[in-house]
């Protein structure tokens, strides 16, 4: 499982026009499942996402959380980042996990987060326009594979 915080001061997403989650400050989280994902790989993020310290406290130094901060997080499901380019100029989505079990994984993921902050989504492969006001900019890429 791949996911990429965004530390944010405000993020919505939009399908079909319409805002279906909106966040202030917090992180935008993009999230892709692989092929044999579990809920270990969530738990490992789990462990790590909520604490990690990429706010800053009073004398500008990332040591504080999401929970710190009394953050939201804004999650979105984006297949894409599994995707291989090692190959050609089109990239192969084979690692990606089949959408059903994509979309399980996701929500599970989505269910753990919230019993530490809140959080928005978007809608599962659904064609949506992401909006995000950077914090910084910071982010990070963290897979579950190597922690």
């Amino acid at each position: 499982m791949i996911a990429v915080l965004q530390r944010v001061n405000k993020s919505w997403v939009e399908v079909d026009g319409k805002i279906v989650g909106k966040i202030g400050k917090g992180i935008n989280i993009l999230l892709g499942v692989e092929k044999g994902d579990t809920q270990e790989d969530i738990k490992k993020l789990i462990k790590k996402i909520p604490y990690l310290r990429i706010f800053e406290d009073e004398n500008g130094k990332m040591n504080l959380s999401l929970i710190d901060v009394k953050g939201e997080a804004l999650v979105i499901s984006q297949f894409t980042l599994v995707g291989n380019v090692k190959k050609g100029r089109r990239p192969s989505f084979d690692n990606a996990e089949e959408p059903e079990k994509a979309k399980k994984l996701y929500e599970e993921f989505v269910e753990e987060l919230r019993k530490y902050v809140p959080v928005e989504t978007g809608i599962f492969a659904a064609h949506m326009k992401v909006f995000i006001e950077n914090d910084g900019p910071v982010t990070f890429i963290i897979n579950s594979k190597e922690l």
